[in-house]
């Protein structure tokens, strides 16, 4: 049995169809609880990013971006995750959490910014705005130390499990399957287990790691690993933002209140390439891809709402927010400012640094060398 058909938490069916499996039971109630605006704003974040997502793409082929890593096929697993969070919580990214920034209120282009090599970090995660967003990390499992570190404070500081929802905070720290095998996470989980942390790890199982399927690093459930360190775990269908958003809900209200670290595996699927510097064709088939883009979760939850009585209009005017949202990102991209040389020293320690001095003084005689100063 692979993992795409292993027993997972689900409400909504390839079709579009309300047919909550038996594991969805428990969170039945959350989902019920959505009204109108709420679903469809879950498909309006699926949707725009989508938009945004494929121009970014574009940019980077026609040379704008350095590199850029698609989420097409993961955008359910991530509005739901990040719908699913209150405002004081800290979210810690990978590098392909681009909808769950937007969510939290990074502005998309700081992360176009970032790929395009105009910026160190892209945004500033201790500017209220950006909503506790720590930057993305390109270095595999590095996040999971970082999150549970940040999730042991809190225990420390007294900002977890107060009784206080309202206040209570938590930590959601998103990974791969490929980073799952990361020594990184293991030692996250030890911590975070034995610290027990106001925590979820939001693991993305989008069934590659570039070229190596999640068959050849795992017998089992990715899901297993979590629950073997104590701490409660549940496989989501990545495809399904319904079950996304009730399991993170439950998930992180737990943890907010006391109740130690949460896992979720999300079962989904990477229907484009690994960063655009991949090829897929050269690993997987086409009728894989054609198995998993008949799951897409976009086309699910449009099925969803047109069953619920959603009209042409609504449809129309997220399509027209994802072509705005498209158009302004290519605008400001191809205008961006290429920073300045003294900048790359900037922030690279905490301090004032003899070292940094040193280099940035070398750089800018070996720049004056050049006629009219510049190499």
């Amino acid at each position: 049995m692979t993992s795409a058909e292993t027993p997972a938490v689900r409400f909504l069916d390839p079709d579009g169809s309300f047919a909550p499996t038996p594991d969805a039971e428990p969170y039945r109630e959350i989902v019920d609880g959505l009204d109108d605006a709420a679903l469809e704003q879950l498909y309006r974040d699926m949707a725009v990013i989508r938009a945004f997502d494929q121009q970014a793409t574009m940019l980077q082929r026609q040379g704008q971006l350095a590199l850029w890593p698609p989420s097409l096929g993961q955008e359910a697993a991530q509005v739901g995750s990040a719908r699913a969070t209150r405002p004081q919580d800290t979210i810690f990214p990978s590098y392909r959490e681009h909808v769950v920034a937007k969510i939290r209120g990074v502005d998309p282009v700081d992360i176009l910014a970032l790929m395009r090599g105009t910026t160190h970090g892209g945004w500033d995660p201790a500017d209220p705005k950006n909503g506790n967003t720590r930057l993305y990390t390109l270095v595999l499992g590095t996040q999971t130390l970082h999150a549970t570190g940040y999730a042991m404070a809190l225990n420390l500081d007294g900002r977890a499990g107060t009784g206080d929802a309202s206040t209570d905070e938590a930590v959601v720290v998103y990974y791969g399957d490929g980073a799952a095998s990361e020594g990184d996470v293991h030692e996250a989980m030890v911590f975070a287990a034995s610290y027990n942390t106001p925590q979820l790890f939001f693991l993305q199982n989008n069934q590659w790691a570039i070229s190596v399927p999640v068959e050849t690093q795992s017998r089992g459930p990715l899901a297993d690993r979590s629950a073997g360190y104590g701490i409660p775990t549940v496989r989501v269908d990545g495809n399904d933002v319904l079950a996304s958003y009730a399991a993170s809900r439950m998930s992180l209200e737990e943890a907010r209140a006391g109740g130690g670290p949460r896992a979720i595996e999300a079962v989904t699927y990477r229907m484009g390439a690994h960063t655009t510097s991949d090829d897929p064709t050269k690993y997987r088939g086409r009728d894989e891809e054609e198995s998993w883009a008949r799951r897409d979760p976009i086309a699910r939850m449009r099925a969803f709402l047109e069953n619920r009585g959603a009209g042409s209009e609504f449809f129309a005017d997220v399509e027209a927010e994802g072509e705005a949202l498209a158009a302004d990102a290519r605008a400001r991209v191809v205008n961006f400012e290429a920073p300045s040389p003294e900048s790359m020293f900037a922030n690279v320690y905490s301090d004032p640094h003899p070292l940094m001095e040193q280099q940035a003084q070398w750089l800018a005689e070996y720049e004056a060398s050049f006629e009219g100063g510049a190499a």
